[in-house]
């Protein structure tokens, strides 16, 4: 682990989600801040990179697509684990700032002023293509890459992965769910995730447009 000093331009906002899995009748989520996604300089470095950040920290600041940011951050120490590049991060500041109004008519995606967490947890998600996340609706604030932990072995062995999944309104047009994720177990080969049926659950509360 070793501790860098960033900056760049913001490119995306998204929530920072936690996922454990068992087998193909369990999926749970949790959040724990955000990830930032920059055009930059990290460790005097010039590349694209992410940095996770609490959600305290965004709220004191309030980022936003377009500005230029800088900081500090730790390299990961389980890569595994945690799917942006930096955490930890401290001395937060925003350098310039993006005056541009947001047209929410011109919505998806979304990307105007971030949502907290519990917000997060109420909407629940649906499991979304990774060629969605990383096209249209890799600006969405209600798109996410999540940490996901496998119970593998119970109690004895885990694998992690990452995934992507959507907290937008169903009826969203660049939606688009893409294969059933294969949750493997020792011992009984991979399970797909219910085909879709996970997803009707955790957005049960919501209509098609909320």
């Amino acid at each position: 682990m070793e501790k860098i000093k960033w900056s760049g331009t913001i490119l995306s906002i998204q929530p920072r989600t936690n996922v454990w899995r068992y087998r193909c009748d369990n999926r749970t989520h949790s959040h724990s801040g955000y990830n930032i996604f920059l055009d930059g300089v990290a460790d005097g470095e010039a590349k694209p990179f992410s940095v996770a950040i609490s959600e305290k920290q965004q709220q004191a600041v309030g980022f936003r697509i377009g500005d230029e940011a800088s900081g500090t951050g730790w390299t990961k120490k389980y890569p595994e684990w945690e799917y942006a590049d930096y955490y930890r991060a401290g001395a937060l500041k925003r350098i310039k700032t993006n005056d541009e109004s947001v047209d929410e008519t011109k919505a998806p995606p979304w990307i105007d002023d971030m949502p907290d967490m519990e917000t997060y947890e109420e909407r629940g998600c649906r499991v979304l293509s990774k060629a969605c996340w990383k096209g249209k609706c890799f600006k969405c604030k209600w798109s996410t890459m999540a940490n996901v932990t496998i119970e593998y072995d119970w109690g004895v062995k885990q694998k992690w992965r990452f995934e992507s999944f959507c907290y937008g309104p169903k009826s969203c047009k660049y939606y688009k769910r893409g294969a059933d994720p294969m949750i493997p177990y020792k011992g009984d080969g991979s399970t797909p995730d219910s085909h879709g049926g996970f997803d009707e659950i955790f957005t049960e509360n919501r209509g098609l447009d909320d």
